[in-house]
């Protein structure tokens, strides 16, 4: 039977406004297509080989719960690079999306060195960004969730952050802002993707309203081990209510 296997990296100091939420979503979208899922929860100081899952998780967390995580996943930066080009998929919420840039600078000045997965780095700005954004998908992905079916070209979620963190050439953004802050609130992007890491700073959990993206990186994740895998669709009216209501809001429908 089909198995996706899911590494929760630091589940207790990473996980604010609910992105574990964003762990039980995959899981049940699995489930519910017939689908084994396992999840392994990590914590500092736990060894692991990353090639042994399909999918790692990266929540929000404080400042100081960044360096506690930033320190141990160095330790284990070799071998989530070796799974990152053998094809594992990541989603990084916040604080988990700065630890895979370069660097992030915080109110003090302090530098806490990220892995550098990701060509990005950050830096604390004086004003935090919050509320609800409004995303319009990039163009390469919004064409692999359409090769799926009709969905939104948008993406919804809420942020509350701020770090101000900037992309360098070799990744593009999820998508242009058309409602928040997104990643710096100067460039209107949102995010971060390259190969199959995902990062971004919407929480909310994010994937909730989000299904088209959940769905995306579920195919992503199971196409290493599982290839031509196919995702049957789910009744997905609520979900995408839930996303309707808060584009309309945003957008003055309201």
């Amino acid at each position: 039977m089909i198995k996706l296997r899911i590494c929760h990296l630091y589940p207790e100091i990473l996980n604010l406004y609910g992105d574990t939420g964003n762990i039980r979503i995959l899981q049940q979208r699995s489930t519910w297509r017939g689908f084994q899922t396992e999840v392994d929860r990590v914590q500092p100081g736990q060894e692991l080989d990353f090639s042994d899952y399909d999918l790692v998780f990266l929540g929000g967390g404080a400042d100081f719960d960044q360096v506690l995580a930033a320190q141990d996943l160095e330790q284990k930066r070799g071998s989530l690079e070796s799974a990152v080009q053998d094809g594992l998929v990541i989603l990084a919420i916040c604080g988990g999306y700065q630890l895979l840039g370069r660097y992030y600078k915080n109110q003090t000045g302090e530098i806490v060195p990220g892995i550098g997965l990701l060509d990005v780095y950050t830096e604390a700005g004086a004003k935090r960004m919050k509320g609800d954004v409004l995303v319009e998908l990039d163009q390469g992905i919004r064409a692999e969730i359409d090769d799926v079916g009709a969905r939104p070209g948008t993406l919804v979620g809420f942020e509350n952050h701020s770090g101000r963190t900037y992309l360098g050439p070799t990744v593009r953004p999820l998508g242009r802002v058309l409602k928040g802050g997104g990643n710096n609130g100067e460039d209107r992007c949102e995010g971060a993707w390259c190969k199959n890491i995902f990062a971004t700073y919407l929480h909310g959990p994010f994937l909730s309203k989000n299904p088209h993206f959940a769905d995306l990186l579920i195919s992503r994740a199971l196409a290493r081990r599982w290839p031509g895998t196919t995702l049957a669709p789910l009744d997905d009216r609520l979900e995408y209510q839930a996303h309707q209501v808060i584009k309309d809001r945003l957008t003055g429908f309201w």
